[in-house]
């Protein structure tokens, strides 16, 4: 057990810091600072003695060199169980230091910040406060180290019930902690600053680094045979399944995951109240309706055989009548914002039925990268937030689409963009008729579409993912009733496909936006 007898504080944020030290001192710890932390817990009524007078060596050049000091580092790298250190630190006046209480400064805060220039991050890139960190953290048999005000209170109960001691044990786990944060801090400089190699700031700079931490282990991964678990980002700016919290049900599974991130990205597309069911990742039917039960219903229209054991996305919050409808099939999980105690009563009645909610939904959706690993690589790009409205496209036909057709543009290519390639979705102005996805070959998904189809397709729309680089893909189309189709245009074949819209009197518009979803 390593007693504690005298801590260094140093700390950006401030928060619980006082009462921390106030509780230190009440062990009789000496209290060793600097700079703005010293100032604060002096005026807070405690005793503190400046680093430069610990070290006999004044802070200079702008408080860049305070603590990078032999008495220092000395007192914190000392190993108190070696004869050869605990001789040479007496030989040399160095005095143990036995808990580090340090935060970095806010470098990620700062670049973040609008208008941030190369100068305002660099002076925000912590020197001494890493190297204490490290320092502490590679001794943690003799020295406690924190890095994160959460763990103040832990610390400070194990001191109680151990005479002012810190377990190895506690001590090993808090030297991890610094060593995953300085790899995170250290990562956040690193993509920054490489992306600054040249006068024009790169998006991708020479080298990336993430750090994400682990919600939790999985079962398997999408296979028996496969180990998986579940990692999420260190800050989550938007509503998305990695924040989501499960209310009740089985254990969350690796396809589980999956599904409910396309069930909830999809429905953030929609202001209106949505639905959207999902299976194996692609949506098997979506609506839109004054209700969350309304729009399930029309949901499920659509494919009602492909629903059954599948995941279920709301934009809105979940009342009774919704709960009663969705658990008289069954489904493996449903993503919403909220639930009302009425809905979760019911949803008891299938334990098993993985409830999640998201935070308070809204359309925001943050920028971020899109990763996909391939064996020995990583591909890396902007996430696909683009989205243009069907009002807004080129009419490339005779025909111009009618209003209600327009507005049924605009729901089936928002529900498209997250349908496998090649995708194709027949809809109506706030229901899918027909959805195609995944096949090698586009026509291959139209017919698919309409053969799955169990609602009339007889004056519905179509959107692609990307271009028809055929004509046979609008003759099918025509064949099915479609009066209007939306998709991104720029086959060298464009002119044959307008022909045959304009021989079936289908009005055509073109995005020039793709969305293809491998």
């Amino acid at each position: 057990m390593a007693k504690i007898t005298r801590a260094l504080i140093s700390v950006s944020d401030k928060n619980g810091v006082i009462e921390f030290s106030r509780q230190l001192a009440d062990f009789g710890v000496e209290l060793l600072s600097t700079g703005g932390t010293a100032k604060l817990l002096r005026e807070a009524g405690l005793t503190v003695k400046d680093v430069s007078e610990f070290t006999g060596f004044p802070e200079m050049l702008d408080g860049r060199v305070k603590t990078l000091h032999p008495k220092v580092h000395g007192g914190l790298l000392g190993m108190r169980s070696n004869p050869e250190h605990v001789a040479k630190m007496k030989e040399h006046g160095i005095e143990n230091i036995d808990m580090v209480v340090v935060n970095l400064y806010p470098f990620e805060a700062t670049i973040a910040k609008e208008g941030c220039h190369l100068e305002d991050a660099i002076e925000n890139i912590d020197i001494g406060g890493p190297t204490m960190l490290r320092s502490a953290a590679k001794n943690y048999p003799d020295v406690t180290v924190l890095v994160d005000s959460a763990d103040y209170g832990r610390v400070l109960e194990e001191m109680k019930a151990s005479a002012g001691s810190v377990s190895k044990t506690t001590n090993f786990a808090l030297s991890v902690k610094v060593f995953q944060h300085t790899a995170a801090y250290d990562g956040a400089i690193s993509n920054y600053l490489g992306a600054r190699l040249t006068p024009d700031v790169q998006e991708f700079p020479p080298t990336f680094t993430l750090q994400v931490k682990k919600a939790q282990d999985l079962r398997y991964g999408e296979n028996p045979h496969q180990t998986a678990a579940f990692y999420v980002e260190n800050t989550i700016t938007e509503p998305c399944v990695s924040n989501a919290v499960q209310l009740q049900g089985k254990e969350l599974s690796f396809n589980n995951i999956i599904d409910l991130d396309a069930a909830i990205e999809t429905v953030k597309e929609f202001e209106k109240s949505a639905a959207v069911i999902i299976k194996h990742t692609n949506p098997c039917g979506a609506a839109l309706a004054d209700s969350p039960l309304t729009a399930y219903l029309k949901a499920r229209e659509c494919d009602p055989v492909s629903a059954f054991g599948g995941i279920v996305g709301f934009n809105r919050m979940v009342d009774a009548e919704t709960a009663k409808e969705l658990t008289s099939t069954f489904l493996e999980a449903v993503i919403a914002p909220g639930y009302s105690e009425e809905a979760l009563a019911i949803f008891t009645a299938k334990k098993n039925v993985r409830v999640m909610q998201v935070p308070l939904l809204d359309r925001y959706m943050a920028g971020g990268f899109d990763l996909k690993r391939v064996t020995g690589g990583m591909l890396l790009q902007g996430r696909d937030l683009g989205m243009v409205a069907a009002r807004d496209c080129r009419v490339v036909t005779e025909r111009t689409p009618t209003a209600m057709e327009y507005e049924a543009l605009d729901f089936a290519w928002r529900v498209c963009k997250h349908v496998k390639s090649n995708a194709i979705v027949f809809s109506n102005c706030d229901q899918t008729v027909g959805i195609g996805a995944g096949q090698m070959s586009r026509v291959d998904s139209s017919k698919i579409a309409v053969q799955k189809a169990l609602l009339p397709t007889q004056g519905t729309v179509l959107a692609s993912d990307a271009f028809f680089p055929f004509r046979d893909g609008v003759d099918a189309a025509a064949e099915a009733g479609v009066t209007a189709i939306i998709q991104t245009g720029g086959s060298v074949r464009d002119e044959e496909v307008i022909k045959a819209a304009n021989e079936h009197g289908i009005a055509m518009v073109f995005t020039t936006m793709r969305h293809f979803r491998h």
